[in-house]
């Protein structure tokens, strides 16, 4: 199966493991709730899979790489107890816990989360010490006479041994006391995932190109040449960060994270000229319309490389507007969010002061985003939008708090509601009271509501400009089919047109998915001829 398909099953076990009676107990025993062991190449994606299933089941989430630990982390120590036994006492082994199930403990402790997944990475990979009780921990869920806590489903991974000189075969009795999921790579499957975490466009058109190349691992007499799903995400990240430093990575550093020569060498071409393109189009400008002719006369020379690098070029400049508008609604969202429960304290019999009572709000949601965050339970892009809020909920109880300092309350509750539109930092009346504290807020909160509206309209306007040139330069041609159907793959931009519409986008969708209909149908008849013929 391949990743994304994997970890569909994981949260389908994990739902099915943490599901309860009418009596409160776990519908499937402990003892039959099989651990998950995911058996495949290096660097899928194995570990990132975890975190995201941990997160959609709303579950901690403890990952540990056994290859790092010895036989007395994983067990304990061994210590003596005095026990008395029919009258005699005797000196006893015994073993202190587990620096693994203590650290499941801890994570307990820290997130307020009962349940959760207890990952142990190459499991299949360690010493022949250890081995013993990793058979253990697969069978019998413990490690020494340290048993995991109810509610944790075990999750390993391993790699075949074509991969590793150092695996361990398991034996019968360990395979039929745990669930197998043998994973392949799949462009596909990344491909879904690089648009969630959005990778690099050069590194999707790219792959587009050449989706042979998303992963590969080859011995040869120069030694081990591979690239992996991982070594795509992680350049990723880099080139993002030479982008905002205005810094270019050469083939050199390409290589670093392509361990393959060929590919490496082959990326860092496409690379260059993928920047060159980006300078030479003047994309922005297509997307403030109209485009200039000089663009479409290039545009009809150009060979189907560079018509398809154009086209992600104008999908990263959406993709970028597109999480612009999240960003933006996720503020005004949680600052809307917000006001009603502020109103609600200060409705509240025995309410606090309006400046204090906010203030308990500030600290009652740094406190959850602390948790969440322990608990690994926040995307990226979630934390960023719950850090967001927060550095507003700041501004705002400075506000609040200047306001009750400086302005006597008989003037503060005169303010009227014609001041509540004029900017946080322009407003002249201050709020003692409960009604001039919120009238006060609302005022700060409308500029945050014309910023969506502002960020709305813009991603709006780029996308039909977008269209205008598409429709223009290439009609419904290949690069439309790519253009239509990467919007559909991404995650934001289904938000956005979810939310906004776009009558171009919908018309094409829908007749893109009728022609890919009917060309399966028409592979299936043609199937079916050769077989009715042979």
């Amino acid at each position: 199966m391949n990743i994304q398909r994997a970890k569909q099953e994981i949260v389908h076990t994990v739902k099915a493991y943490l599901a309860k009676d009418a009596l409160g107990e776990y519908a499937i025993p402990a003892i039959r709730q099989r651990p998950i062991l995911l058996m495949g190449p290096p660097g899928i994606g194995k570990t990132q899979i975890l975190a995201q299933a941990a997160r959609e089941c709303g579950v901690a989430l403890v990952a540990y790489t056994i290859t790092h630990h010895t036989r007395q982390s994983a067990v304990g120590l061994p210590f003596i107890r005095q026990r008395e036994y029919q009258g005699k006492t005797v000196s006893v082994t015994e073993y202190t816990m587990s620096e693994i199930i203590a650290s499941v403990y801890e994570k307990m402790q820290a997130t307020g989360l009962s349940e959760g997944i207890l990952f142990i990475d190459e499991i299949n990979c360690v010493s022949e010490t250890l081995a013993p009780t990793m058979l253990q921990f697969l069978q019998c869920k413990t490690f020494g006479n340290q048993a995991i806590p109810q509610g944790w489903v075990i999750v390993a991974a391993g790699n075949p041994p074509e991969y590793n000189k150092s695996v361990r075969d398991f034996d019968l009795v360990t395979l039929d006391r745990v669930k197998r999921m043998d994973i392949e790579p799949d462009y596909a499957a990344f491909k879904a995932y690089a648009h969630t975490v959005r990778i690099h466009p050069a590194i999707l058109a790219y792959l587009e190109l050449h989706p042979d190349h998303f992963y590969q691992i080859q011995a040869d007499v120069d030694g081990t040449q591979f690239v992996t799903a991982r070594g795509w995400e992680d350049l990723s990240n880099l080139l993002d960060t030479y982008d905002t430093l205005g810094l270019s990575a050469d083939e050199e550093v390409i290589h670093e994270y392509l361990q393959h020569k060929e590919i490496a060498e082959d990326f860092s071409a496409y690379l260059d000229l993928y920047q060159k393109y980006r300078d030479d189009y003047g994309v922005e400008a297509i997307l403030a319309g109209p485009a200039s002719p000089k663009v479409f006369q290039r545009v009809l020379r150009a060979a189907f490389d560079e018509r398809l690098a154009l086209v992600s070029l104008l999908l990263a400049a959406l993709e970028n507007r597109f999480a612009a508008v999240d960003a933006a609604a996720a503020l005004a969202d949680g600052a809307y969010t917000l006001l009603k429960n502020y109103h609600a304290a200060l409705a509240a019999p025995g309410a606090k002061a309006p400046a204090e009572a906010f203030a308990a709000l500030c600290e009652a949601d740094k406190a959850a985003l602390a948790q969440a965050q322990a608990a690994g339970l926040l995307a990226r892009d979630a934390q960023r939008a719950r850090r967001a809020l927060l550095d507003t909920e700041a501004v705002w109880l400075r506000l609040l708090q200047a306001s009750a300092a400086e302005a006597p309350a008989a003037h503060l509750s005169n303010t009227t509601p014609e001041k509540a539109s004029v900017p946080a930092e322009e407003i002249g009346a201050q709020a003692a009271s409960a009604e001039a504290a919120l009238t006060l807020l609302k005022g700060a909160f409308a500029p945050l509501a014309a910023a969506r509206a502002e960020a709305e309209a813009a991603a709006s306007a780029a996308l039909e400009h977008a269209f205008d040139f598409m429709e223009q330069a290439f009609a419904s041609g290949q690069e439309m089919v790519v253009f239509v159907t990467e919007l559909t793959l991404s995650p934001a931009a289904q938000r956005f047109l979810v939310a906004n519409g776009c009558p171009r986008y919908f018309t094409y969708n829908k007749s893109l998915l009728l022609d890919s209909r009917k060309a399966a149908l028409q592979r299936e008849l043609a199937k079916e001829a050769e077989t009715h013929g042979a």
